[in-house]
């Protein structure tokens, strides 16, 4: 597969989000092709008709961030893209975001599925409020092939690791759990001795990948194919309730710091 790069022109990295105050995407698109990705909606605001995952533009801004904006404020990075995806180790416009973000007050939250983001240590450390989310969904390698072209899980927990070591509050970003699949307590298990926080969310199947995913459970997962017709397509959540209150149950029995964004409904 050929990606497709161009460079645009940004007028601000900085703009408003739900997930923070503020979110700062350096690029638009993303390699890692994640199949469950919810920001393919992004495919609407660009002219592109590439598959998403196979188009990415490089934002280019001239404008210096205004440190006085973001002042005390959230700030994540990035929403809806990966920050480190491979192409930052060629355009390095993350670090020069963060060369600009030392001098800051802000609460950065930088979201990632890749070890790239080691490189910018020396910077992470200078950053007075920082913590870093490394993204993990399963402890499967295989499923995590299945799913995105991003690092393995191995380096993911070992840039968990590193971070932890380095003095960087390290979060592990269990998301998108697929009910019934995930093995949750595999990945704690692993991980809990150098992550300070973990923070679930579960699958969303609204969007456009919906089919894809579902089809991808009834060949590789189909004795879970009719609880997944339940819970998105009949609307029978009871399951679905019963398995993040099970990991919810499990994690406060056990002392673990999290933090669930699970749905209700």
């Amino acid at each position: 597969m050929q990606m497709i790069v161009n460079e645009i022109f940004a007028k601000d990295y900085v703009t408003p989000s739900k997930l923070g105050a503020f979110a700062i995407n350096p690029y638009v698109g993303c390699p890692h092709a994640c199949r469950y990705c919810y920001a393919s909606f992004m495919m609407r605001h660009t002219a592109h008709r590439e598959p998403w995952g196979e188009f990415t533009d490089v934002k280019i801004a001239e404008k210096s961030i205004s440190l006085k904006r973001i002042s005390g404020k959230s700030v994540v990075m990035s929403s809806v893209t990966d920050p480190y995806n491979p192409l930052e180790a060629k355009y390095g416009v993350t670090r020069r975001i963060l060369e600009q973000l030392v001098y800051s007050d802000c609460h950065l939250q930088i979201i990632t599925k890749s070890k790239l983001v080691l490189r910018d240590i020396d910077l992470l450390q200078k950053i007075r409020h920082i913590s870093v989310a490394v993204s993990i969904n399963t402890a499967d390698e295989q499923f995590r092939r299945d799913m995105d072209r991003a690092d393995p899980i191995a380096d993911r927990m070992e840039t968990l690791r590193i971070l932890h070591d380095s003095g960087i509050h390290a979060v592990l970003f269990m998301a998108p759990i697929f009910p019934f699949i995930t093995d949750w307590k595999e990945i704690i298990c692993r991980t809990r001795d150098f992550v300070d926080c973990y923070w679930l969310d579960g699958l969303n199947l609204r969007g456009s990948y919906a089919n894809d995913i579902m089809s991808y459970i009834r060949t590789v997962y189909p004795q879970f194919y009719d609880d997944y017709l339940n819970i998105y397509y009949r609307c029978n959540k009871s399951g679905l309730l019963e398995f993040n209150r099970r990991i919810c149950n499990w994690c406060d029995s056990n002392g673990i710091n999290y933090s669930a964004y699970f749905r209700k409904a």
